[in-house]
């Protein structure tokens, strides 16, 4: 998929702290598109920008052309981003600020909500400082009945499972059944399958937990304390109740039989899959060498740097690509709103598993075809449709 330049692109400078944000909106289709807003360290507009291109992509994946029943109808792709630590003291007010900056995008064009950094208690509540009615009020003209489909989200956000809201677990349940289809495909038994996860955040925990559920074995999970290992099986349930709201876990919680790694050690782990979940481009050309899996699954966004995924393709290494792997979490947020599903947990685990099994599979079918990557096949798929779309909907690039 050729690269184009975005429809808008802006950075603003907080006058409180020097502190940059970034917006980027790739496409618009019927007037609005949807990304997240993340917030960290070093964030810069060229990282949004490729995130906005790729929530482009994950919209036109999910839009079945086909099922007359499904009530949403994509949107474009954007981006937002904040340089800034979340952890930093300074870093709410920021988010606030930007926010307000950039309100008059929210309220028209731009529906956005959690990523990187930021939970989504933390966006409403920065977005309502802000003078925002909704973080997604740009969508509110497209709903045939916007009370009920607000009821129907906010309903759904109030639903846990185990202890975890269901906001944080369907992005999880997307990228552990990409997972299984390509094990599935492969004809590798489910049972004991290795996993390492990078990342014990909302996406990596929900991962963890799910593919563990399936039977798989989680031998490795990293934070930012560093790695965890057993090759026997760690206790997922015990880690996640031991995490902290960023991702990560308590030691005190570990048995005696875990290992404590440094914090590269993720990267060579003995494991069938490994699933990077934190950061963006946590593999490159130099490390790449040292990761022994068989398929690495992007949970996180732009993990896997475009050379080192060369070099792995050659070794035999597949990587499912993050467009396709983590976009169940925008998919269900449109689903719930637009009236697909309600807000119940086993309903949207379902309706996850569905999309994701017939996407991941397609994705894969179309790789074998064409002699291509995962990714390659991704994009092909997305410019296919994307003309599509634009003939029945319009857009704006």
């Amino acid at each position: 998929m050729t690269a184009a330049a975005p429809l808008l692109s802006l950075t603003w400078t907080d006058d409180v702290t020097g502190r940059q944000g970034h917006l980027v909106i790739d496409r618009l289709v019927r007037g609005v598109c949807s990304g997240g807003l993340r917030m960290r360290e070093g964030c810069t507009l060229e990282e949004v920008t490729g995130l906005a291109r790729g929530m482009t992509m994950k919209e036109a994946l999910h839009y079945d052309a086909d099922d007359p029943a499904a009530r949403y109808i994509p949107l474009g792709g954007a981006k937002g981003g904040v340089d800034c630590d979340p952890q930093d003291p300074r870093a709410y007010g920021v988010l606030v600020r930007f926010l307000r900056a950039v309100r008059p995008y929210v309220e028209t064009m731009w529906a956005t909500g959690e990523d990187l950094g930021l939970a989504q208690d933390v966006v409403d509540r920065a977005a309502a400082e802000a003078g925002l009615v909704s973080c997604v009020q740009s969508v509110f003209p497209l709903l045939d009945d916007e009370a009920a489909a607000r009821g129907r989200l906010a309903d759904a956000f109030a639903v846990e499972v185990d202890g975890i809201g269901l906001d944080e677990l369907v992005g999880g349940c997307g990228v552990a059944e990409s997972v299984l289809v390509a094990l599935d495909r492969a004809g590798v038994p489910r049972q004991g399958t290795r996993v390492c996860v990078q990342g014990l955040g909302t996406m990596g925990g929900a991962t963890a937990r799910f593919l563990a559920r399936a039977g798989l074995k989680i031998v490795a999970v990293a934070d930012v304390e560093g790695t965890v290992a057993n090759p026997r099986g760690l206790d997922v349930e015990a880690l996640l109740a031991a995490r902290d709201a960023h991702g990560t876990v308590d030691r005190a919680a570990l048995r005696a039989q875990d290992r404590q790694l440094p914090r590269d050690a993720w990267l060579s782990v003995d494991a069938e899959v490994l699933v990077p979940a934190a950061v963006s481009y946590a593999v490159d050309s130099a490390n790449q060498a040292r990761i022994k899996a068989r398929w690495i699954v992007e949970a996180a966004n732009m993990p896997v740097l475009p050379d080192a995924e060369e070099l792995l393709a050659r070794r035999g290494v597949v990587v499912l690509p993050d467009v396709v792997v983590n976009s169940g979490t925008n998919a269900w947020w449109w689903w719930t709103l637009f009236g697909d599903v309600g807000a119940d947990a086993q309903e949207a685990f379902a309706h996850t598993r569905r999309s994701m099994r017939a996407l991941v599979g397609q994705m894969l079918e179309r790789a074998e075809a064409d002699g291509t990557t995962a990714r390659a096949a991704a994009h092909a798929i997305v410019a296919d449709r994307l003309p599509l779309i634009a003939e029945r909907f319009g857009q704006r690039r």
